[in-house]
């Protein structure tokens, strides 16, 4: 795997909170992205649906990203993902020009033990609410 360059998602309530990420011939590094969370406002207006899916895809193609790394969340039971984030998670998955894949715990797990993170989250500069992203896309490219 040469150069990739994704974005991890974790999706909590009505929002996606972002990581983008790159790896390049074994090193990762983390670039400067615009947004670092996007608000789905209203799930039940299309347009805002819409609306947000264009932003994804924007933020996509600007940074050249080849995939949207999502953590998996259960359909049921306490920790349930809710209606607006799985159809959150259906506006990524429909973007054409992005590869979206979505890891199970077990695979992050099995990926980080093969491949512990190198650095201490702290040192990273990114925000504390970005962590399970930045977890997400770094299991994925450490795969």
């Amino acid at each position: 795997m040469n150069r990739m360059r994704v974005c991890g998602v974790e999706i909590k309530s009505n929002e996606a909170i972002l990581c983008l990420m790159a790896s390049n011939q074994g090193l990762f590094e983390l670039p400067d992205c615009r947004s670092n969370r996007l608000q789905l406002v209203n799930d039940q207006d299309p347009e805002q649906i819409r609306k947000f899916q264009f932003s994804l895809a924007k933020l996509a193609e600007d940074y050249r990203i080849s995939h949207f790394v999502i953590r998996e969340r259960p359909q049921k039971g306490k920790f349930a993902g809710s209606a607006i984030g799985f159809k959150i998670e259906a506006a990524l998955q429909l973007i054409p020009s992005v590869e979206t894949v979505i890891l199970s715990s077990a695979d992050i797990k099995e990926s980080l033990s093969r491949t512990p993170v190198p650095i201490d989250f702290k040192e990273t500069g990114l925000k504390g609410f970005q962590e399970p992203a930045f977890i997400s896309a770094y299991a994925f490219l450490a795969k």
